[in-house]
């Protein structure tokens, strides 16, 4: 074994191989390490720091983290920034802007048609009813569209994944009825920071950045031959709408809100008293291929 230099080094880790391998991954792991040996270089990145990131890597995955990171870190939106750029460029306008996942969305939800109550018990923030309509570009109902509904508790918390909460605590699936309809009953959720604490707000504290998210409501949309919408809409009036540390605010996405609803023709979600109320349609596009219209978030697409 001859002694290297850093660019001998790097032409060895990437030309190395007893076999063809996959291509693609080894065409993203060359721009990769030849980027992180750069950086290591140019920056000059001692031992030390070198194996602090390494540590801190380790409890990130531990911690459940990644999702977290990647949104904070602007790749989530960056995903959807260049979705959106290949639209335009094929000519598939129109239908309501996707946006983020997040890392919190669990499958397997409670359904029910038409309507359901997203809460349980006691309200735990104002009264809330979102309805709406699913259409097509065209603006015809789409029958039986299903749509997954999630949001955080009054702490900021997800069910699943904060202390606490119940299984499926604030997450319901609802099925359109024969319009495309859908109607919702919960209560206006509150924005939410990342963990204290934690491996992610080591990093955002060393960046001198805040790790604040405004009040919104996460979706997933799917009918069969429509693309899968992953979407979401924020709460209007947050400190943190235009200060996102996911970056995820999309124009259009900023429901408006009818205060003092009467509750007449709401009795069977249970409301007795004036509420809160926002009208929204979700719009779907046509699906390019059975990938395109897969009910399947984003990990479950991967892994099935």
């Amino acid at each position: 074994m001859s002694e290297m230099n850093l660019q001998a080094l790097l032409q060895r880790v990437n030309s190395t191989q007893i076999a063809p391998g996959n291509p693609r991954v080894r065409a993203l792991t060359e721009r990769i390490v030849t980027d992180l040996f750069k950086t290591i270089d140019e920056l000059d990145v001692s031992a030390d720091e070198f194996w602090t990131a390494v540590d801190w890597l380790g409890r990130l995955g531990a911690a459940g983290q990644l999702g977290l990171i990647t949104a904070g870190l602007g790749f989530d939106r960056l995903l959807d920034i260049r979705a959106d750029e290949a639209d335009q460029r094929a000519g598939r306008q129109g239908g309501t802007p996707r946006a983020i996942e997040g890392p919190l969305y669990v499958a397997g939800a409670p359904t029910a048609t038409y309507e359901v109550r997203v809460d349980e018990g006691a309200p735990k923030g104002e009264v809330f009813v979102m309805e709406g309509q699913v259409r097509d570009l065209q603006g015809q109902p789409v029958p039986g569209a299903l749509i997954d509904v999630w949001h955080a508790n009054e702490q900021g918390g997800y069910s699943h994944f904060f202390p606490g909460m119940q299984p499926y605590e604030l997450r319901r699936r609802i099925q359109a009825d024969a319009q495309g309809r859908y109607r919702l009953r919960s209560y206006l959720p509150p924005g939410y920071s990342i963990p204290p604490n934690s491996p992610t707000s080591e990093l955002f504290e060393a960046l001198g950045r805040h790790g604040h998210r405004p009040a919104h409501i996460h979706f997933l949309v799917v009918a069969p031959g429509l693309r899968t919408l992953t979407t979401q809409v924020n709460i209007p009036g947050d400190t943190y709408i235009d200060d996102d540390f996911a970056f995820a605010t999309r124009d259009g996405l900023v429901i408006e809100l009818e205060r003092g609803v009467a509750p007449a023709g709401y009795e069977s979600l249970g409301i007795e008293a004036p509420f809160v109320r926002s009208r929204f349609d979700f719009v779907l596009t046509p699906a390019l291929n059975d990938s395109e219209a897969s009910p399947l978030a984003r990990i479950a697409r991967i892994t099935a």
